[in-house]
This record gives structure tokens, sequence and C-alpha cells, in this order.
């Protein structure tokens, strides 16, 4: 959670000659910074997510291509393979048939696994909430 740095709490006693207006302009100001710090959190967090998954992408754009390479050559040995069985244009429907076949099942289950993807920044959201709730009731 994001606090308010030392330099900002200010330590109010009943002996102080402060007005209404000045405690509530303190407390504003507060309010404020918290805020700021909170808004600093989100895209702090958010920036290190995206660096994580920009990572990732290019890690898994590398390992697409060569994957693609190597599927590309076994297609193409076994097209070759059963154009000694059956004549070559067959060969190819059903090495296409294959790749249609995985193409779809590789589609749905990214689809699915898509559908959980959480882009916000959980601690953030958790960090709002409980300085809400302290907001309520800052005696609790």
């Amino acid at each position: 959670m994001a606090s308010i740095s030392p330099d900002r709490v200010r330590v109010r006693t009943r002996d102080d000659d402060s007005s209404v207006g000045e405690l509530l302009s303190a407390v504003t100001s507060d309010v404020q910074t918290l805020f700021r710090q909170e808004v600093e959190l989100a895209k702090t967090e958010v920036r290190q997510e995206a660096t994580k998954a920009g990572k990732a992408a290019g890690m898994y754009g590398g390992a697409g291509f060569a994957g693609y390479m190597v599927l590309l050559f076994l297609s193409l040995a076994a097209v070759l393979g059963l154009a000694n069985v059956v004549d070559g244009g067959w060969a190819a429907l059903i090495v296409a048939a294959v790749w249609a076949v995985a193409a779809a099942v590789l589609y749905q289950r990214g689809r699915a696994r898509m559908r959980t993807v959480a882009p916000k920044p959980e601690q953030t959201v958790e960090s709002i909430k409980e300085n809400a709730q302290w907001a309520r009731h800052p005696t609790r």
C-alpha cells in the first residue's frame, strides 16, 4: 500500500490553535498526495508487467518462427512421403486437412485462455479499496 512520506505527516494535538479550515486543508492535501502516490503505483505496476510481457512476446515470436520452419519442412516431408502411396495432390490435401484441424484446436484453446486474462493492476486496486475504507472510518 502506498503511504504518505514522513515529511508530509503532521502530528496535531488538542492544544494546537489550528482552525477547522487549516485542518481540512491539511487533510485534503494529504489525501491528494495519497491519490497521486496510488496513481504512480498503478503506473509502475503496469509498466513492469508490460516490460515482462514484451520480453516474453519477443521470445514467443522467435520460437514461433523456428517452429514454423520446422513444421513447414515436416509438412513437405509428409507430402513427399504420402506421394509414394497416393497421388501428390491428394497427399498435399491430406496434410493441409491435418493442419486445418490443428489450427482449429489451437484457436479454440487460445481463445478460451484469453478470456481468463485480467489486465487490471490488482495491488493498486486492493490498496485503493483499503484507503477508501480508511477514509470512511479513520478511527477503526
